[in-house]
């Protein structure tokens, strides 16, 4: 229903300075009666981490940091809404401005800061949701000025395990200063090993919930192979590729991609895959990912399955192109299955080497 005003209310929103406009339909959602989306086709049904998602297309974490209204937007048909980042401690980010629209680029720059109202308000909100179906994932992150970074990691997963259906562990934002250097080997090991620790002793009461890493598209090669290698040697659930980018592709029109922050949207697309492809390849099976970047289409979608994802999440694009765009993405997947027959599996890493040897753009 909402899809159908999107005409009506994209030249309203977009006449807004960009973090009101996301203020606003935050609120909007949050006021909705709660509803259920139409069931998904069981085609496109996806077993990952020990979760049965209904579909593969999730929200990004950062539209909802204070998981205020996952069950509105899960209503929009998302197969799972990740909320936050949040952080142990309340924090009110960086100052505004802190978000562009980049509208001939189709693009985003942010420079948030993990705003956020703190964990135990968004634990209060998940709590209240207890018992409703659908999949919500908790993103954590670690407060700027906090001097042990992975205790407040830690201190996520035993505040949110009851409610989490997972968990992301954002080391990759690059507006918390410092904090993409804990994509270090040595600092990631103690991270990861302290996170999966905290989830298995909140396990007993609480049950054993996955534990994903997400990473930036900025890595090299050997920060990649890195980051591979402790979670294998971990055995994380999954990886999330990736976060936004630092960089600023010579192909940019709008005078916004001079600010500051990370870039998202469709510029990030070429790179996001790439590196999705390059940590396919590296991980031989041994867990699955999530495909994240400059999601606008089906075909985006796909060429994400085809590049090593097993499920995708979007943000950005919807800033663009409105709710409807869950809806086209999840036809043009099920178009490609009628069309080619199989399962959405038997797309999954189709095209990673091929992906992976054209090289990440500009």
């Amino acid at each position: 229903m909402i899809a159908s005003f999107w005409p009506l209310l994209r030249p309203a929103l977009h006449a807004l300075e960009p973090e009101t406009a996301h203020l606003a339909t935050l609120a909007a959602l949050e006021r909705l009666p709660r509803g259920a989306a139409r069931p998904d086709d069981p085609r496109l049904a996806v077993r990952a981490f020990g979760l049965d998602f209904p579909n593969p297309v999730g929200l990004a974490a950062g539209f909802d940091k204070d998981a205020r209204a996952p069950d509105a937007l899960l209503a929009l048909g998302f197969g799972f809404v990740e909320i936050g980042s949040v952080t142990p401690r309340p924090q009110p980010g960086n100052p505004r401005p802190r978000l562009f629209r980049l509208t001939q680029d189709r693009a985003i720059v942010n420079r948030m800061g993990f705003n956020n109202e703190g964990a135990e308000a968004a634990r209060r909100r998940l709590a209240a949701r207890a018992g409703r179906t659908g999949l919500v994932g908790v993103n954590i992150g670690a407060n700027k000025d906090s001097t042990d970074r992975a205790a407040d990691y830690v201190a996520g997963v035993k505040t949110f395990a009851p409610y989490a259906a997972f968990f992301t562990v954002n080391i990759s934002s690059p507006n918390t200063p410092g904090l993409r250097d804990l994509q270090g080997r040595v600092a990631l090991d103690d991270v990861v090993a302290r996170v999966i620790a905290a989830r298995d002793e909140a396990a007993a009461a609480s049950g054993r919930r996955p534990v994903l890493l997400k990473i930036a598209p900025d890595l090299d090669l050997a920060g990649l192979d890195d980051v591979v290698a402790v979670a294998r040697a971990r055995r994380l659930d999954g990886l999330i590729v990736s976060n936004t980018t630092l960089a600023r592709p010579p192909s940019l029109r709008d005078a916004a991609a001079k600010e500051a922050g990370g870039l998202s949207g469709a510029p990030l697309f070429r790179r996001s895959t790439w590196m999705l492809a390059e940590a396919f390849g590296r991980m031989e099976g041994a867990m699955p990912l999530i495909g994240v970047g400059g999601i606008a289409s089906g075909a985006d979608a796909l060429a994400k399955l085809r590049a090593g994802a097993t499920l995708v999440e979007l943000y950005s694009a919807l800033v663009f192109e409105g709710p409807g765009l869950i809806r086209a993405i999840k036809a043009e997947l099920l178009a490609t299955l009628s069309r080619d027959g199989g399962r959405l599996t038997s797309l999954i890493g189709r095209d990673a080497a091929a992906v992976a040897a054209a090289g990440p753009g500009d």
